[in-house]
């Protein structure tokens, strides 16, 4: 995790922003140094020396089998669990939609002023005026509540949805960029009765999705190094879909892994009454 985490708290540390990292760390509320603590999750026994520093932590106590976490599992854990087995398993049984083109970040920054753009230290790649066309010539199809809620109240009324938390059930579908990177939300929020190997792999998830989030946003990343996904031509829409099409297949095992976790955290809970 330190890949990601060491630069990071280097930037923090100098004062310095990144307009596509930050957010793994801000928007997803997780602190990097829980990030990068190893827990084993529930049912685990652990041995030894090394053992010992767990008995330090929340959960954690002896047994004659080793070190474990209590199997008494929190309300907070299991509120957690029951709703994200009801909100992944209706996403699961979806189809990728594939024909929202990342408008999402451009609607967050139409019609605004330069100072009022959440990014203001990067350039637009078409300036305002460019940006603004795009989203008027286009047809918005978000359908992600914590994106929407970020759009301007301009675009608000140009979007085809209008998602809410209680529409989020029946809106959320595999093909969203942030419902993938919301695997790692649910993740975390099981924290610590969560192996550490599976939240992990949905943080490295979010980490890659959020690159061509922003890739395809309207702000110019070369200063960061990273090309543009040119998602107002044809060819930068079809190389997005491609991106996302893949995302989604790469989320279903991490979803199926998530599910059956919360599953037998919830099972557990169940077996205590």
């Amino acid at each position: 995790m330190r890949e990601w985490t060491a630069p990071h708290t280097r930037r923090r540390s100098l004062g310095e922003r990144h307009p596509v990292l930050d957010f793994l760390f801000t928007y997803y509320s997780f602190p990097p140094s829980r990030l990068e603590r190893w827990q084993p999750g529930p049912g685990v026994a652990l041995a030894g020396a090394g053992a010992e520093r767990f008995l330090d932590r929340p959960g954690y106590r002896r047994t004659p089998a080793g070190v474990v976490l209590d199997p008494a599992v929190p309300e907070r854990i299991a509120r957690s669990a029951r709703h994200a087995v009801s909100l992944l398993e209706a996403i699961g049984a979806r189809r990728a939609r594939l024909d929202c083109f990342g408008l999402h970040e451009w609607a967050m920054v139409y019609r605004t002023s330069a100072d009022e753009v959440r990014h203001a230290q990067v350039p637009l790649r078409l300036g305002h005026a460019g940006t603004d066309a795009v989203v008027e010539s286009h047809d918005v199809r978000c359908s992600h509540v914590d994106a929407f809620r970020f759009f301007t109240e301009s675009a608000r009324r140009l979007n085809r949805f209008h998602p809410t938390r209680d529409t989020q059930r029946e809106l959320d579908q595999p093909g969203c960029l942030h419902v993938g990177m919301d695997l790692y939300k649910h993740a975390y929020k099981l924290d610590p009765f969560v192996p550490s190997e599976l939240l992990g792999d949905c943080f490295a998830l979010a980490a890659d999705i959020r690159e061509l989030d922003m890739r395809a946003s309207p702000y110019d990343l070369s200063g960061y190094g990273y090309t543009a996904v040119p998602i107002e031509t044809p060819e930068g829409k079809a190389s997005y879909a491609r991106a996302q099409a893949r995302f989604a297949r790469r989320a279903v095992p991490l979803r199926e892994r998530l599910l059956r976790h919360c599953r037998t955290l919830l099972d557990g809970c169940d077996s205590e009454y």
